[in-house]
């Protein structure tokens, strides 16, 4: 349980990097199926709910980042990420509001960015080392 508590920063940083690659690359590889066959209009499932399995990984990480960090101002940040991400993710799939596709990756470089932040500012050994119980 220690070793997730320190390295739920790496894991959120890998995590929010993945979700900003699959982002990148979902247009290209529409448009890589597009000119290649006239047989599936879709992505595929397994690519379409890799979404929520980067939501669901980054929010263990920031879960277990917020329970360690000594920087207050970082969760609210994390936690209004994560939100953000999830709404825009949300609203991709429902087509609620007409959003830019770009603008997922504010949040998800956000979180990076965050968890990046936290990892440099919290280096433990230890397990009470990074709360606020010091």
């Amino acid at each position: 349980m220690i070793l997730i508590k320190q390295k739920s920063d790496i894991i959120g940083t890998l995590s929010s990097s993945l979700c900003l690659i699959h982002c990148i690359a979902t247009p290209f590889l529409f448009i890589a199926q597009t000119g290649s066959a006239t047989c599936c209009d879709a992505p595929p499932t397994w690519w379409k709910f890799m979404d929520y399995f980067f939501l669901t990984i980054s929010y263990f990480a920031i879960y277990w980042s917020t329970k360690t960090t000594t920087l207050n101002w970082v969760k609210p940040l994390l936690w209004l990420s994560w939100f953000a991400l999830l709404l825009v993710i949300m609203n991709e799939k429902l087509e609620l509001l007409p959003l830019s596709e770009a603008i997922i990756y504010v949040p998800a470089f956000a979180l990076m960015i965050l968890h990046l932040y936290n990892k440099k500012h919290c280096n433990c050994s230890t397990d009470k080392c990074c709360t606020n119980e010091r």
